[in-house]
């Protein structure tokens, strides 16, 4: 065997020893890559989940406001058949009487869309604490794979940990947006 064929087949085997070596950092970024995707896709249904309950709540809310505007019509109406003088004075009380029955009844629509727009809203606001969770949950898992593959350039296991470090930060927001309820 030749001195360069000696020599050649050592930095092969020590090739193969870094790559040994550099194997558990290539399975943590595949996994924090699945993390990453997993993450991602709960923020974005997330996201969506928060702006079609606010459209919901906007609509109740428009709800709210027809019913509002309904029974201020109705007052008004009410109020100028009180001062007016009429002709027919049982028929304006058979109207004044209707209009009072429809106040009342407005009234108590107008506190159950407002209770419902308010719960409506809440929901909203649960969504976008759990969104803003997934969403710093996605960052530092994406940090921790971009410090870790600095670990294959380098072959510096301490990025690895300092990689690991982040990512666990990040698991722990996504864990943490996944238990707020």
């Amino acid at each position: 065997m030749e001195p360069n064929e000696a020599h050649e087949l050592q930095e092969h085997a020590e090739h193969a020893g870094h790559e040994q070596t550099l194997r558990p950092v290539a399975l943590t970024m595949t996994i924090l890559a699945v993390l990453v995707a997993v993450v991602t896709v709960l923020g974005h249904r997330t996201h969506t989940d928060a702006i079609l309950n606010q459209n919901k709540a906007t609509d109740q809310w428009n709800f709210y406001q027809a019913k509002k505007i309904r029974s201020n019509d109705t007052a008004l109406a009410a109020d100028l058949l009180s001062v007016v003088c009429v002709a027919d004075k049982d028929g304006a009380k058979k109207i004044a009487k209707s209009y009072a029955d429809h106040q009342a009844k407005w009234a108590d629509d107008l506190k159950e869309a407002q209770a419902q727009a308010e719960a409506i809203e809440a929901k909203v606001e649960l969504a976008e604490k759990r969104a803003d969770r997934f969403d710093l949950g996605e960052v530092l898992l994406e940090i921790g794979l971009v410090i870790t593959s600095i670990t294959l350039l380098t072959r510096k296991r301490a990025y690895w940990f300092v990689g690991l470090g982040f990512s666990a930060a990040g698991i722990v927001a996504a864990v943490l947006g996944l238990m707020l309820r």
